[in-house]
C-alpha cells in the first residue's frame, strides 16, 4: 500500500463511522475494511464484523494501513473503496461547486447538502479532488449517500442538467437572499474559496447575494452553502 493519489482507483474512508457509511451506501464499492491491532472487540467493532460477512467485503488486520494512510491516534478502522461515478438526476436539485480547490470545504459541503436533502453536486474543473480521504473524511461519509459528478466546464454541466432554475452566489448578484423564490429543480451554484465566481455568472439565472455586515468582505464558502441550502430547502422542513 502507497501513500493516496489522485489517479489511484481506490479511496479509502478513515474511521470506524466512515467505514459504516460507506458500507451501507455503497457497498458495491466497498472492497476491503483494514482493523488496527488497538481496535477493541467491543459491540461496534462486531457490528461491523457482521456487516462485512454480510457483504462479503472482506477484513484484514493490519497497522501497515493506519501507518501509511492516517495520522490520527484514534483511528481504528479504514474502509477502502473503488472511485465511483453517479450521474446528477435531472429532476432533483443540485449544488454546483465551481473550481473548488480545498478538499475540507467540499467535505464540509457536502455533509451540508446531504444535511438539507440535497444528494446531488456537481463539481467543474479544475477542482479539488472529491475522493481525496480528507475530502471523505470531511464529509463523514455523506459522499457515499450522493451523486457526485465532475465536468470539464460550466457549459457542459448546463447541457447534461436538463431544464433547472439557476442560482449563483456573487457579491455583485441581482438579488438578495430573503428576497428569492426558489424553483425547483434548482442549482445552487458557488465559486472559488478565494476569487468567487467569475462575472459572466452574472447573466446566468438570478445571481443571489447572502446579505451580511461590513464587518467582512464575505463569508466563507462552507458557510455560504449551508445558508443558502437551508434558505432554498427551509420549505420541506
Amino acid at each position: 500500500m502507497k501513500r493516496y493519489k489522485r489517479e489511484d482507483p481506490v479511496s479509502y474512508a478513515l474511521g470506524i463511522t466512515l467505514t459504516f457509511e460507506m458500507l451501507n451506501y455503497a457497498p458495491e464499492h466497498s472492497r476491503k475494511v483494514y482493523i488496527h491491532s488497538s481496535m477493541e472487540r467491543g459491540e461496534s467493532f462486531k457490528k461491523l464484523e457482521e456487516l462485512c460477512k454480510k457483504l462479503n467485503v472482506p477484513m484484514e488486520f493490519s497497522d501497515k494501513p493506519f501507518n501509511i494512510l492516517s495520522q490520527k491516534e484514534n483511528c481504528y478502522v479504514i474502509g477502502e473503496f473503488e472511485k465511483f461515478r453517479r450521474k446528477n438526476d435531472k429532476n432533483a436539485d443540485h449544488v454546483v461547486l465551481v473550481n473548488p480547490s480545498n478538499a475540507g470545504n467540499m467535505g464540509t459541503i457536502m455533509r451540508s447538502a446531504t444535511g438539507f436533502g440535497v444528494t446531488d453536486l456537481a463539481i467543474i474543473k479544475q477542482a479539488v479532488d472529491p475522493f481525496d480521504p480528507k475530502t471523505v473524511r470531511a464529509s463523514m461519509g455523506a459522499i457515499f449517500r450522493m451523486n457526485v459528478a465532475e465536468y470539464d466546464s460550466f457549459e457542459d454541466y448546463e447541457r447534461e442538467a436538463g431544464n433547472r432554475s439557476l442560482y449563483p452566489f456573487m457579491l455583485k448578484a441581482k438579488k438578495k437572499l430573503p428576497e428569492t423564490e426558489f424553483s425547483s429543480p434548482f442549482s445552487l451554484i458557488m465559486g472559488n474559496e478565494a476569487t468567487g465566481l467569475p462575472d459572466s455568472f452574472l447573466n446566468v439565472g438570478t445571481s443571489v447575494i447572502i446579505p451580511h455586515s461590513d464587518r467582512i468582505d464575505s463569508l466563507n464558502i462552507t458557510i455560504a452553502a449551508s445558508i443558502a441550502l437551508y434558505e432554498a430547502t427551509k420549505k420541506n422542513f
